[in-house]
C-alpha cells in the first residue's frame, strides 16, 4: 500500500474537530486511508453507505441510525445519504467530541450549499487526490513551501537514468489501482469502467439527469482541451448542447472531481486581464485514455503532450497543496495583450509564486516575459518564478527567477 501524506494532516483533524470530511474522486484510496486510520491512528467503527444494509438504515432514520453508535465511526461515500448531515449536526450540536465522525466522499459537498452549510464551524475538509508522484517513491514532496520560503532549488536530475521518463509518469498517473496495471490496454478497460461507474451512480446520486449519454463524450472533448480556456460557447456548438444544460454537465463533473478548473488570477489590478478559467482534468492517464492514446507518439500526433504535461504539473501541485504548511490557492495569469503564466500560486498572506511549463530541454530569457509582467505588477508579494522544463539543471535567469527540471517537482 502506498504511503499517503494527507494522513498526519488527517489525524491532526480528528484530534480537534468533532468532524472530519475526506473527500475526493472515486478510487483515489480515500476507504483504504480512513480503514487504516480507523484501526490504528484513532479507533472507530467503519461503516460503508455502498453497503445496502447500511443505506438503508441511514435513509429510513438518520437519528436513530447515529444514536445507535457510542464511540467514533467512520461513514464511507457520505454523499449517499445526504439526510445524514443534519442528524450529525444534531449529535455533535449535544457533544462536539473531537474525532466524533469521519467521513468520506466522492462528491465536493461545498458545491451542494445545504449540505455543507449544516456543518458550518463543526467540521474540518481534507481532499484526497489520485496518487502523488512522490507518494509513489515514498518521498515527501516540500516543492511548494521550497518556493515559498524563498528558497532557491538545488537540484540536477541527471544521475535519473533508471527513473521512469516524463511520458511514462503522465500516461500512468495517479490512480492506485490503474497505476498497478502495467499494460496500456488494461488501463484503459479500467478507466472505461471507472468513468461508467461515475456516471451512473455518483452523478445519478447528485442530480435526477435522465440523458447520461453526452457525458462520455463531453468528458472526451475536454481532455482533448486540457490547459485552455474554458469556452462554453465553443464547447456547446461542437456537441450540440444548448449552454444551460452543458454548465450543469460541467458542474457535476467539478463536484466528482473529475476536472478541475483554475479560476483567473486578477489581485484587483487595474491592467485588462483574461477573467475565464482554465480546464484540467484531475489525472493523465484518465485524460488520455478518454482520448483513446496510450503511448507518447499518439498524443504528439494530436500535439496534445505540451498540454497533458502542464495538466500532470498542475495535478501534482494541486496534490501537494494538501500537506504543504503554506496552503496556496492555485490560479492562473493572462492579460489581454496575452502575457501569460500557467500557474501562480496565492499563499493565504498573499504572497505570489509564478510556475510556467515547458516540455522542451531548453529554455531561454523569452519564457519569463509573463513571469516578468506578474513580478512587476505585485512588488515585493512575488516570492520566486519557475519554469519547469525537460532539461538536468537549476538555471538563473534573473532576481528570484529560474528554470528547473520538471522532476524537481517531486525530488526537493
Amino acid at each position: 500500500m502506498f504511503p499517503r501524506h494527507i494522513s498526519s494532516r488527517l489525524l491532526e483533524a480528528l484530534s480537534d474537530s468533532p468532524v472530519v470530511l475526506l473527500h475526493g474522486a472515486r478510487q483515489t484510496g480515500k476507504s483504504t486511508l480512513v480503514q487504516q486510520i480507523a484501526s490504528q491512528g484513532h479507533k472507530a467503527q467503519y461503516l460503508t453507505l455502498d453497503d445496502t444494509a447500511v443505506l438503508s438504515a441511514a435513509v429510513s432514520d438518520p437519528p436513530g441510525f447515529l444514536a445507535g453508535f457510542d464511540g467514533p465511526i467512520v461513514l464511507d461515500e457520505i454523499q449517499r445519504t445526504p439526510e445524514l448531515f443534519l442528524a450529525i449536526k444534531t449529535q455533535v450540536d449535544r457533544n462536539r467530541q473531537p474525532g466524533r465522525y469521519l467521513l468520506t466522499g466522492s462528491a465536493n459537498i461545498l458545491m451542494l450549499p445545504k449540505l455543507s452549510e449544516s456543518l458550518a464551524g463543526r467540521m474540518e475538509i481534507l481532499a484526497l487526490r489520485p496518487l502523488s508522484q512522490g507518494e509513489i517513491a515514498n518521498n515527501k514532496e516540500a516543492f511548494i513551501d521550497r518556493l515559498f520560503s524563498g528558497r532557491a532549488i538545488q537540484y540536477d536530475c541527471r544521475d535519473e537514468d533508471n527513473a521512469p521518463t516524463l511520458t511514462d509518469r503522465i500516461l500512468a498517473g495517479g490512480y492506485p489501482e490503474s497505476y498497478s496495471r502495467k499494460r496500456p490496454a488494461r488501463r484503459r478497460a479500467w478507466f472505461n469502467s471507472y468513468v461508467s461507474t461515475i456516471l451512473q451512480r455518483d452523478i445519478r446520486d447528485l442530480s435526477n439527469i435522465e440523458n447520461l449519454s453526452v457525458m462520455p463524450r463531453l468528458l472526451s472533448f475536454l481532455a482533448c482541451r486540457v490547459g485552455s480556456l474554458v469556452n462554453h460557447a465553443e464547447v456547446s456548438r461542437s456537441l450540440g448542447v444548448v449552454q444551460t444544460t452543458l454548465k450543469r454537465y460541467m458542474s457535476l463533473l467539478e463536484a466528482t472531481f473529475l476536472v478541475c478548473l483554475l479560476p483567473a488570477w486578477s489581485g484587483n489590478l487595474g491592467k485588462r486581464l483574461v477573467k475565464a478559467p482554465k480546464l484540467y482534468l484531475n489525472d493523465t492517464a484518465l485524460a488520455s485514455a478518454l482520448i483513446g492514446q496510450t503511448g507518447v507518439e499518439g498524443l504528439r500526433q494530436l500535439q496534445l503532450l505540451g498540454a497533458m504535461t502542464e495538466n500532470f504539473v498542475v495535478a501534482e501541485l494541486l496534490k501537494q497543496t494538501a500537506w504543504s504548511d503554506t496552503e496556496p490557492r492555485l490560479h492562473h495569469f493572462r492579460t489581454a495583450s496575452g502575457q501569460e503564466v500557467d500557474i501562480v500560486m496565492e499563499s493565504p498572506s498573499g504572497d505570489l509564486v509564478g510556475v510556467e511549463v515547458k516540455t522542451r530541454a531548453t529554455v531561454s530569457s523569452d519564457d519569463f516575459k509573463g513571469m516578468r509582467v506578474l513580478a512587476d505588477a505585485v512588488g515585493k508579494r512575488f516570492r520566486q518564478g519557475v519554469v519547469l522544463y525537460q532539461g538536468h539543471r537549476v538555471i538563473p535567469f534573473g532576481e528570484k527567477l529560474h528554470a528547473a527540471p520538471i522532476s524537481s517537482l517531486w525530488r526537493t
